[in-house]
C-alpha cells in the first residue's frame, strides 16, 4: 500500500499553478475549433520566398476546373492532349488553370504583378486574390504599384471592385506600351475576328477614366526597385515577363510564356486557344526555357500549380518542371 507523505504533497500542491496555467494553452492548440478556417474550406494561398533581400509572396486567385474544350490546344488531336494529361497525373478531358499573381515586398514598398479574376459571385472558385491578401495582412490601399504582364481578363479584372471603383485606390499602374497601344487602337478593334471583340471591350471597361493613374513602360526597363521588364511577345502583341533581381538572388517572372505546363512545357510547340501569334508565342517559349535551363535561373508561372514557382530542365524536344523546394523560414 502507497502512503503519501507531506512533503510529497505540499511538493504536488505547489506545482498545479504551473500545470493549470499550461493546461488551456494545450487545450488551445490540440482543438479543432480553435483552428479559423473550418474544416471542408481551403487554407489561405499564400506562399513567402527571398528573392536575394526581397520577399515575394505567391497569392493565388483560385483555380478553374473545365471539361477540355476543342480547339483548346490549336495544332494537337484531343487524343495527343489527353495524353499529355494523363502524362502529368492528370484526368483526361478535364483542365484545371490556377491564378497566381505576386506580391513583392521591397524595402516596405509593395508592388503587385497582376490583380487576377476579379470580383465573382460568393462561392465562385477564382476572385481569391482580395481575400488572400487580407490573409497576408495587406490592405489594398498598401499597395503602391500594379504592374501588368498583358491585358487578358485574368490578369487585369482585379483592378476594379464589384461597384467598378478603383480596388487599389494608392497604386500607380504600371503597363507594357505596346500592349496598351494595340489594344486602345479603335483600328485594331474594328479589324479583330469576333472572337476578340468582347477582350477590346473589356479593356476599356477596366481601364476607363483611369489614365492619370497608368503609365506606360518599355521592355529591358526597371520599372520598380530590382523588376526588369522582359519582351516575351506572342501571347499578345505586347505580353511581358520580369526578371526581379536582388544580391544573388534572380526570379524570372514568365506570366503566360506557357499556360498550363503539363501541357505546353512538356509540348513547347502547342498553341494554346489564347496564343494570338502562335508562332511567336512557340518561339519566345523556346528562348525563355533555353535561357531558364542553361542558367538555372528560378522562375514563377502565372498559371502554374501554386505556389507557381521551380526550374526548367530541357527534356528531349521538350521542357520538364522541377518544382522549387518548399521552405518553412525565410
Amino acid at each position: 500500500m502507497m502512503h503519501t507523505t507531506r512533503r510529497q504533497l505540499l511538493a504536488g500542491a505547489a506545482s498545479l499553478p504551473v500545470l493549470s496555467a499550461a493546461l488551456p494553452l494545450l487545450s488551445m492548440a490540440a482543438s479543432p475549433a480553435s483552428a479559423q478556417t473550418p474544416s471542408g474550406q481551403q487554407v489561405p494561398g499564400l506562399y513567402r520566398y527571398k528573392v536575394g533581400d526581397i520577399e515575394v509572396t505567391a497569392v493565388n486567385d483560385g483555380a478553374r476546373t473545365f471539361p477540355l474544350p476543342d480547339g483548346f490546344v490549336k495544332n494537337a488531336s484531343r487524343e495527343q492532349v489527353n495524353a499529355a494529361l494523363e502524362a502529368g497525373f492528370q484526368p483526361k478531358d478535364t483542365l484545371s488553370v490556377q491564378f497566381n499573381p505576386l506580391l513583392i515586398n521591397s524595402g516596405g514598398r509593395l508592388v503587385l504583378i497582376d490583380t487576377g479574376n476579379g470580383p465573382q459571385s460568393a462561392g465562385a472558385p477564382v476572385g481569391r486574390l482580395m481575400a488572400n491578401l487580407n490573409w497576408a495582412g495587406v490592405k489594398p490601399s498598401d499597395i503602391s504599384t500594379v504592374v501588368i504582364s498583358h491585358f487578358h481578363g485574368d490578369h487585369i479584372n482585379g483592378l476594379r471592385t464589384t461597384d467598378g471603383g478603383l480596388a487599389f485606390p494608392n497604386a500607380e499602374i504600371l503597363v507594357p506600351a505596346a500592349e496598351w497601344t494595340f489594344w486602345m487602337d479603335e483600328g485594331e478593334m474594328s479589324r479583330a475576328p469576333e472572337g476578340l471583340k468582347a477582350n477590346f471591350e473589356n479593356v476599356r471597361r477596366v481601364f476607363k477614366d483611369i489614365d492619370s493613374k497608368v503609365s506606360r513602360y518599355e521592355w529591358d526597363k526597371e520599372i520598380a526597385p530590382g523588376l526588369t521588364s522582359v519582351a516575351t511577345p506572342g501571347h499578345t502583341p505586347g505580353h511581358t515577363s520580369y526578371v526581379l533581381a536582388s544580391g544573388n538572388g534572380k526570379l524570372f517572372v514568365q506570366s503566360d510564356v506557357t499556360n498550363v505546363p503539363v501541357l505546353f512545357a512538356t509540348n513547347p510547340d502547342w498553341a494554346v486557344t489564347y496564343d494570338m501569334d502562335a508562332a511567336k508565342a512557340a518561339e519566345t517559349r523556346r528562348k525563355v526555357y533555353d535561357m531558364l535551363a542553361a542558367e538555372r535561373m528560378q522562375m514563377s508561372g502565372y498559371h502554374y500549380p501554386f505556389p507557381a514557382t521551380g526550374f526548367i530542365e530541357k527534356d528531349g524536344a521538350g521542357y520538364r518542371v522541377v518544382p522549387a523546394q518548399w521552405n518553412p523560414v525565410l
